[in-house]
């Protein structure tokens, strides 16, 4: 019954900004941890942002830290992630992902089709 559908995405220069939404769907997110992932041309998809829906707790990727912000909107179930000082080697399609955890183990794993951002020069 979980769905996430991204949006966002588009191009903009070295330097700049966007800003990333993930509406997500379902009965209760409390024992979910959501988080963006992103995969470019030739490259693994790799994690770049987490929140624990329960309590706001947040991680990143170092290649991200002090650039990015992901965010929850509780009341509309949004993920957000605002990305700055974009550098190309950010250019990917990026992915929102729900995992549910039960006691430490996984129990459902849910994606969106992802959003491209590409960065330029």
């Amino acid at each position: 019954q979980v769905q996430l559908v991204e949006s966002g995405g588009g191009e903009v220069q070295t330097g700049g900004s966007l800003r990333l939404s993930c509406a997500a769907s379902g009965p209760t997110f409390s024992n979910y941890a959501m988080s963006w992932y992103r995969q470019a041309p030739g490259k693994e998809r790799e994690f770049v942002a987490g929140i624990r829906w329960s309590d706001n707790m947040t991680y990143y990727a170092d290649s991200v830290k002090g650039r990015f912000t992901i965010s929850r909107d509780g009341a509309l179930k949004i993920i957000y992630l605002q990305m700055n000082t974009l550098k190309s080697d950010d250019t990917a399609v990026y992915y929102c992902n729900a995992d549910q955890m039960e006691g430490g183990i996984l129990t459902g794993a849910y994606w969106g089709q992802g959003t491209q951002v590409t960065v330029s020069s």
